[in-house]
């Protein structure tokens, strides 16, 4: 009998992440006041001059195709903005337009990937790195990151992790979903070891905007004229825009790669949504005072967060530095029941909290850290702080 699926469907694990917020969806829809800390989206609407590009390019019905790999304008302004803001001189041929930051991790991984390769993918991990890579042929390999160390892989972590079939690092900073934030030596270093190794680099750069503290990101292409020639820049305008829904990312890449990445592209979506690209353009070419009101924004939560859980028992924050997300370390509950049902790990420690204290957050163990539960805080100041008091009421009543 021919088997119905392909097998490399077979290897996609359920998303975890998609699971709660249905439930939580459908718990709201039922009437229910739910607080929710699993939205990966800023929650800002996308700035007007934005929107109003859109509407400047259906008016002139540039509704057409547009070139597989984006509008030649569009790619000039990422070029402009690599060089203006990570100091990487690019070419607009080296530059592939996509349906997000998403799409353009897996052409990446379609372009660079044979079956058997092996990837680096430090834990905490953002989920999609892993079955982006299991579609493509590769084989993850986890290096976790150390809370000690603010959920950052050293050098030698790196060093120890690369084999003989090794060829891909992704890397991510700030990162999904701790907020980590290398600093310039520490991703030299890791660059060091990738350079020596001689296997390639995935950036995933699409928060580079939203840090807070004083370590600033910094391009794992800027650390040497041969890491860039191995290094793959991913990017967007989804989270530094609020442009979430409108679906356009981009990397930066060598010229062979890029040059492969469009001709997958081209037989894969044709080309991007040309009035997404217009959007994009205008959101590129003048980033404005909007940016950084959201990041100010961004951070008086991130503060109050910290604040308010510093206060509870029995849970305790990674302090996060960029994005809009925290790691809160909930392992110690676990072996304690909640009207009954006892938690044995994060996905019990979701369910329990969303069902009696009506809190959606995100299972650790979706991430590569089952000890954990991400927040996000990308909702409302007074929902936050609400929610935060529905979780310490959650812990005070677990027996």
């Amino acid at each position: 009998m021919i088997q119905r699926l392909a097998k490399r469907i077979g290897t996609i694990s359920p998303s975890l992440t998609l699971a709660i917020s249905a439930k939580a969806k459908a718990m709201k829809a039922a009437g229910e006041d739910v607080i929710n800390f699993g939205v990966g989206e800023p929650d800002f609407p996308t700035p007007t001059h934005i929107v109003e590009a859109a509407r400047e390019a259906l008016d002139k019905g540039y509704t057409k195709y547009t070139p597989s790999s984006g509008l030649p304008e569009l790619r000039r302004a990422v070029c402009d903005k690599l060089l203006r803001d990570n100091g990487l001189l690019y070419e607009p041929s080296q530059i592939v337009i996509s349906n997000g930051a998403k799409h353009s991790i897996f052409n990446a991984c379609f372009a660079l990937l044979d079956e058997g390769d092996e990837v680096i993918i430090p834990s905490p991990y953002w989920l999609t790195y892993p079955e982006a890579v299991k579609c493509c042929g590769g084989v993850p390999v986890f290096v976790r990151a150390r809370k000690e160390n603010g959920f950052k892989i050293t050098a030698e972590q790196l060093r120890e992790a690369i084999g003989p079939r090794t060829k891909l690092f992704i890397f991510n900073s700030p990162c999904n979903p701790t907020g980590a934030v290398y600093s310039e030596q520490e991703v030299r270093a890791l660059a060091a070891v990738c350079e020596k190794a001689g296997i390639f680099v995935l950036s995933d750069e699409i928060y580079e905007k939203l840090v807070y503290g004083s370590t600033k990101p910094f391009s794992f292409a800027a650390c040497s004229p041969e890491m860039k020639d191995r290094t793959v820049t991913v990017n967007g305008v989804s989270k530094t825009y609020s442009m979430t829904g409108w679906r356009i990312g981009y990397l930066a890449a060598p010229p062979d790669v890029a040059k492969a990445v469009d001709s997958f592209q081209s037989h894969m979506t044709s080309n991007p949504n040309s009035i997404a690209q217009y959007a994009a353009l205008r959101a590129i070419g003048s980033p404005g005072a909007c940016v950084e009101e959201m990041v100010a924004r961004f951070a008086e939560r991130r503060q109050k967060m910290i604040g308010r859980i510093a206060k509870m028992r029995s849970v305790y924050l990674i302090i996060p530095e960029g994005a809009f997300y925290a790691m809160l370390v909930v392992g110690g509950v676990y072996g304690k029941s909640f009207r009954g049902k006892q938690i044995v790990d994060s996905v019990d420690f979701a369910d329990r909290l969303l069902e009696g204290a009506k809190v959606a957050v995100v299972p650790g163990k979706a991430f590569g850290a089952d000890d954990c539960v991400r927040l996000s805080y990308s909702l409302s100041l007074q929902d936050m702080l609400e929610g935060l008091d529905r979780i310490e009421a959650f812990l005070a009543a677990l027996t």
